[in-house]
C-alpha cells in the first residue's frame, strides 16, 4: 500500500485554510496536521508555499458522446487524463438515451465506455421520452445503481427535447424517488423557428448560431422549468447558465424560497459572441456550443451570480469535436456539432480570472470547483473535501506559476482550444486520484481504468423538507 506525505503546504478547503501536512495511505487521506511523523517507507512531497486543495469535480462532461452524426473525440480515458493534468479528479457525465431507447440499455452502454476512465466518474441520466418503462427505469437507476440526478433537454426539437408533458412526468417521478432534476434551459420551439427563418434568409454560417438562440430563449426556459419545479415541489439544477435573464430567474426563485442551483462555464464568463463573426470558418465553428457565447454584458451578470451564491458550480460541458467534424455545417450552421473542450483548463482559468483578480477567495474557488458539486450531487465528503477518511483526490496548486494555453500543448484530444493564447496564473503541479499520483510537474501519469464509478444516494432530505412545506402551504424549500 502506497504511503505519501505532503509536507508543509497550506490546506485550503471550502471553509478554511491552514498550514498542515497531509498523509495519504492507499486511496484515502489518513491524517492531517502540523509536523506529522513520517511513516516508514513513505514518499515525501514538499508542498512548500503551494496550496493543497480538493481535486476538481466537473459536474458536466460529454465524453465519447454520439451527437449530430458524429462522436466526440475525447473518450473517457483521454478526457479524464486531460482533466487530471489540470487538477480535475472526478467527472459527472451524461447517459443520453435515444428517443424510445431503454434507459437501462443506454446506462449499460455508457458504463462500458467509462471503464477506461483514468479518474472517478458518476452519471446523470437524460430523460428523452416518456412511457411506463421510463418511469420504472428511473426507479431502478436510483435505487439499484446510485443515479441521483436526471437531465432534461428543453432544446433540440425532433431529437432529444422534452416538452412540458415529459418535464411534468419526470419531475414528478424525481419527487417520488428523491432524485434531482437538471435542465438544459432553452426554448426548443423558438430555437427551431429561428433556425428555419435564418436559413430561409440565406444566413447559413456560424454567425447565425447566436441569433438562433438569443438570451431570451434561455431566460424563458429557465423560468418555466423553475415554475414547474415550484408547483411539483422539487429542487432544480440549471446547467450551463449563460444569460443574464437566466441568472435573474434563478435569483428571483431562490429569493422566493425555492431550492434552485445554477451552474456556469468558464467560457461563458470570459468569451463573447464576437467569435461567431470571425471570417475564418474553423475558428468561428470551433466556438459553436449551446447555449452560445453571449454579448459581454452577460459576463458581468454571471460573475455577480457566482459571487453572490446564486450560481453554485462551475463545469465545462466538455464535448470536443475537431475541425473536420465541425465542417459538416459549413453550408448550414444547424449541422455544426455543438460542443467545446475545456476540462483541462477550467481550474487555471477560474483561478486566474476569479481568485487572482480578487473576485473570489481561495475557499470560494474550492466551493465552485469541487465542494458544492460534491454536496449537491451527494458525493461529499468522500469527494470535495480535505479531511481524514476522504478519498485522496487532491491537487497541489501553485498560485504564482503560469502557463499559456494552447491546442498545441494541451492533453485534450482535440485540435482547438477556446482559451487559445491566454496566459493564466495558477497551475496544478501534482494531482492525486484516489492516492495515485497522476500528474507531476508536466508529467502525465494517468492510468487507463484507474477510475471507478461513484454511486450516489438520493436526496431524501431535500424532498422531505419540500413535502413538509407543501403540506403546510409554504414554498418548496429554502435556498441553499
Amino acid at each position: 500500500m502506497t504511503t505519501i506525505l505532503i509536507r508543509g503546504g497550506t490546506v485550503v478547503d471550502s471553509e478554511t485554510s491552514h498550514r498542515a501536512d497531509v498523509l495519504i495511505v492507499g486511496e484515502t487521506i489518513a491524517a492531517i496536521g502540523p509536523d506529522l511523523e513520517v511513516p516508514a517507507g513513505a514518499t515525501i512531497i514538499d508542498a512548500g508555499d503551494r496550496l493543497v486543495m480538493p481535486g476538481g469535480i466537473d459536474p458536466h462532461t460529454h465524453m465519447q458522446l454520439p451527437f449530430m452524426g458524429t462522436v466526440a473525440v475525447d473518450d473517457f480515458y483521454t478526457g479524464t487524463a486531460a482533466g487530471l493534468a489540470g487538477g480535475t479528479t472526478s467527472i459527472i457525465d451524461f447517459v443520453i438515451p435515444d428517443p424510445q431507447q431503454s434507459l437501462m440499455e443506454a446506462f449499460r452502454t455508457w458504463r462500458g465506455w467509462a471503464e477506461k476512465s483514468a479518474s472517478d466518474y458518476a452519471f446523470h441520466v437524460a430523460i428523452t421520452w416518456w412511457d411506463d418503462s421510463v418511469h420504472a427505469d428511473m426507479g431502478t437507476l436510483a435505487n439499484d445503481h446510485g443515479v441521483q440526478s436526471f437531465k432534461h433537454f428543453m432544446a433540440y426539437k425532433n431529437a432529444i427535447m422534452c416538452d412540458d408533458e415529459v418535464l411534468v412526468n419526470s419531475f414528478t417521478r424525481c419527487v417520488e424517488l428523491g432524485t434531482l432534476p437538471t435542465v438544459h434551459a432553452e426554448n426548443g420551439e423558438l430555437v427551431y423557428r429561428l433556425q428555419k427563418l435564418l436559413l430561409e434568409r440565406g444566413i447559413t454560417g456560424p454567425s447565425a448560431h447566436p441569433l438562433s438562440r438569443p438570451p431570451a430563449v434561455e431566460g424563458e426556459a429557465a423560468n418555466r422549468a423553475m415554475r414547474i419545479a415550484e408547483v411539483l415541489g422539487t429542487p432544480l439544477y440549471v446547467v450551463h447558465v449563460s444569460a443574464q435573464q437566466a441568472v435573474e430567474a434563478i435569483s428571483r426563485a431562490r429569493g422566493e424560497g425555492q431550492r434552485v442551483f445554477g451552474e456556469v462555464l468558464p467560457g461563458h464568463l470570459l468569451i463573447d459572441d464576437s467569435v461567431y463573426a470571425h471570417p475564418d470558418f474553423e475558428y468561428a465553428a470551433g466556438h459553436v456550443m449551446s447555449p452560445p457565447f453571449r454579448p459581454k454584458a452577460h459576463q458581468e451578470a454571471l460573475w455577480r451570480g457566482l459571487q453572490a451564491g446564486h450560481l453554485h458550480t462551475t463545469a465545462t460541458d466538455h464535448c470536443a469535436f475537431c475541425a473536420p467534424q465541425k465542417a459538416a455545417g459549413r453550408d448550414d450552421f444547424t449541422r455544426i456539432p455543438n460542443g467545446c473542450a475545456g476540462i483541462e483548463d477550467r481550474m487555471s482559468v477560474l483561478w486566474h480570472y476569479g481568485v487572482a483578480s480578487g473576485r473570489l477567495t481561495p475557499s470560494e474557488f474550492v466551493k465552485i470547483t469541487s465542494a458544492n458539486a460534491a454536496q449537491i450531487f451527494n458525493m461529499y465528503p468522500k469527494k470535495g473535501a480535505v479531511r481524514v477518511g476522504a478519498d485522496a483526490d487532491l491537487v497541489i496548486w501553485d498560485p504564482s506559476a503560469s502557463r499559456t494555453i494552447s491546442a498545441k500543448t494541451h492533453h485534450q484530444n482535440v485540435d482547438f482550444n477556446i482559451f487559445e493564447g491566454r496566459t493564466v496564473t495558477g497551475v496544478a503541479t501534482h494531482t492525486f486520484t484516489r492516492g495515485l499520483l497522476a500528474w507531476v510537474d508536466g508529467d502525465l501519469r494517468a492510468v487507463r481504468g484507474h477510475g471507478r464509478y461513484v454511486p450516489r444516494q438520493t436526496h431524501a432530505a431535500y424532498f422531505d423538507a419540500a413535502r413538509r412545506l407543501a403540506a403546510g402551504g409554504g414554498r418548496s424549500g429554502s435556498g441553499a
